[in-house]
C-alpha cells in the first residue's frame, strides 16, 4: 500500500463505520459500473452526512447522482421533514441506481430524477439551503450560476473534483476541456464577492461555499 492508501485506511478505522448497505453498493458500483472510483466512497460519504447535520439544511439539491452513494448520505444527515432532490443526467444509470435508492432506509427523504438539472431543477419552485455538485466538469460554471438563483442566502454549495487529480496545476492537461472546466470555476468562485469558498483537499477536491445573506457582506455599501 502507498501511503495515501494507509493513511485512508487509518482514517476509515477511526471515523463512522460505513455500514453494510454503503459497503455493498460502493463494491456493486465498482464491479458493475465503468467508473465506480467517482462514487464518494466512506470518507467522503461520513463527511457529507455531517455536513448536512451541521447545516441543517431543509432542501438539498445534488447534479449528478451516479450510483446513489452521495445522495444516501447527504440523505442520512437531514433532520425530519428534509428533502434531497438529485438528478442524474445518464439515463443509462437508473437501472442500476434506482433499486438502490429505493432500498435504502432514507428513501422517503430521496427525490431522484433523470434529466439536465441546470434545465430541469429551477422547474421544481424550491429554494435550496444546500447543493452538492459532481455532474459534468465542463459546465461546472454554468451549474454553479443556476444553482445560485435558487440557493437560500447563506446556504451552501459543496463541488466536488474541484483538484481534479492534480490536473488543475498540470499543464499537460491544459487542452483537456473538463480539466479547463474546473480551473474555470475555481477561479471564478475564487473572485466571486457573492460568496465565501475553503477547499479541502479530500479525495480529488471538495470545495465548501457560503453563498453571503446580505448586501454588507457582498461587499455592497
Amino acid at each position: 500500500m502507498t501511503e495515501t492508501e494507509l493513511i485512508d485506511k487509518y482514517i476509515c478505522q477511526h471515523i463512522e463505520p460505513e455500514g453494510d448497505y454503503l459497503y455493498r453498493l460502493y463494491r456493486a458500483t465498482n464491479i458493475h459500473t465503468i467508473h465506480g472510483r467517482m462514487a464518494s466512497g466512506h470518507i467522503q460519504g461520513r463527511l457529507l452526512k455531517m455536513l448536512v447535520q451541521m447545516i441543517r439544511p431543509e432542501n438539498i439539491l445534488e447534479v449528478g447522482t451516479f450510483s446513489g452513494y452521495s445522495a444516501i448520505c447527504l440523505a442520512q444527515g437531514l433532520q425530519e421533514g428534509g428533502k434531497l432532490y438529485t438528478f442524474e443526467i445518464n439515463d443509462e444509470m437508473e437501472d442500476f441506481t434506482r433499486p438502490w435508492i429505493e432500498g435504502s432506509d432514507v428513501a422517503d427523504k430521496i427525490d431522484f430524477r433523470i434529466g439536465d438539472a441546470n434545465v430541469e431543477a429551477p422547474k421544481l419552485g424550491v429554494m435550496f439551503d444546500m447543493a452538492f455538485v459532481d455532474g459534468d466538469k465542463r459546465t461546472y460554471i454554468e451549474t454553479y450560476e443556476m444553482v445560485m438563483k435558487i440557493l437560500n442566502p447563506g446556504g451552501y454549495i459543496l463541488a466536488d473534483n474541484t483538484l481534479w487529480d492534480g490536473h488543475v496545476i498540470d499543464p499537460a492537461y491544459d487542452r483537456d476541456h473538463q480539466t479547463k472546466g474546473i480551473r474555470a470555476f475555481n477561479d471564478l468562485i475564487a473572485n466571486d464577492p457573492r460568496v465565501e469558498v475553503v477547499i479541502l483537499p479530500l479525495r480529488d477536491g471538495l470545495t465548501l461555499i457560503r453563498k453571503n445573506k446580505n448586501k454588507k457582506e457582498e461587499g455592497v455599501s
